[in-house]
């Protein structure tokens, strides 16, 4: 196995990203982070690539702060950055959680746009209990949590299986181990049926449309919306539709 701290492969359209440092339980180091960032600009610059994959080595997906080495020069990609990447990437960025999430890790799992965690992975906003706060990942966490939720959750230390992650919203769903990797493909597989064009504007919708007020809201998707449509793309996938075939940019 490659010592990267981060693994890169790219494989019919999809660009894996493995955190790769099991052994300290791949928490946040500046070698992590750095081949995380690097990682994702390959993925986002890379036309051949559709859907990015974020998993991990070990028994850990992400086990948050690297405290042992909290002293150490810091990253290129600070987790700030590396959140905006993942959020503001024209591609959908999927997390197959494979280990346990604790602290930063959490906000990992849910930066992505959707996450399928093992059943067997446990979750936690341990932070309070060494005497800090889920600051940056609340930024990424709190958009998909009930308020009440979070409460409990960021004040109170407890760990949760991801049963109960899915349920307050910080990943999508849960897989058992066997069924796990079939769940993975199944939805990476209807990632890459949908247009490249259409993903990146349907993901825009989310994060955008939120935040304007109704008459905004309405102008941005008519200006989204007309130029979807008039796109090369559209017309393909409505030859498509009509003559019963896949489009050109979904695997056959």
């Amino acid at each position: 196995m490659s010592d990267d701290a981060v693994l890169y492969d790219v494989a019919r359209g999809t660009a894996t990203l493995t955190l790769n440092q099991p052994d300290n339980r791949n928490a946040l180091t500046p070698e992590l982070l750095d081949g995380l960032g690097s990682g994702l600009d390959s993925a986002l610059s890379d036309e051949s690539v559709r859907v990015v994959l974020l998993t991990n080595n070990g028994p850990a997906f992400c086990a948050g702060a690297d405290l042992k080495g909290a002293g150490l020069a810091p990253s290129r990609f600070d987790l700030a950055r590396i959140f905006s990447t993942i959020q503001d990437s024209p591609k959908p960025v999927v997390g197959r959680i494979a280990g346990h999430c604790m602290g930063g890790g959490v906000g990992l799992a849910a930066a992505c746009d959707i996450s399928i965690a093992r059943a067997d992975v446990m979750f936690g906003f341990t932070e309070v209990r060494i005497g800090v706060a889920p600051a940056i990942i609340s930024v990424v966490c709190l958009p998909k949590m009930r308020r009440g939720d979070a409460l409990e959750l960021f004040l109170s230390g407890e760990r949760i299986d991801a049963r109960r992650a899915a349920e307050v919203g910080l990943i999508n769903s849960v897989a058992e181990a066997d069924d796990f990797d079939g769940s993975v493909d199944d939805l990476v597989g209807k990632l890459l049926a949908g247009g490249p064009m259409a993903l990146s504007a349907a993901k825009r919708l989310v994060f955008e449309v939120p935040g304007v007020d109704r008459e905004a809201a309405f102008a941005l998707t008519s200006e989204i919306s007309r130029g979807l449509f008039a796109s090369a793309e559209a017309a393909e996938g409505m030859a498509a539709f009509r003559e019963k075939r896949t489009p050109s940019w979904a695997p056959n």
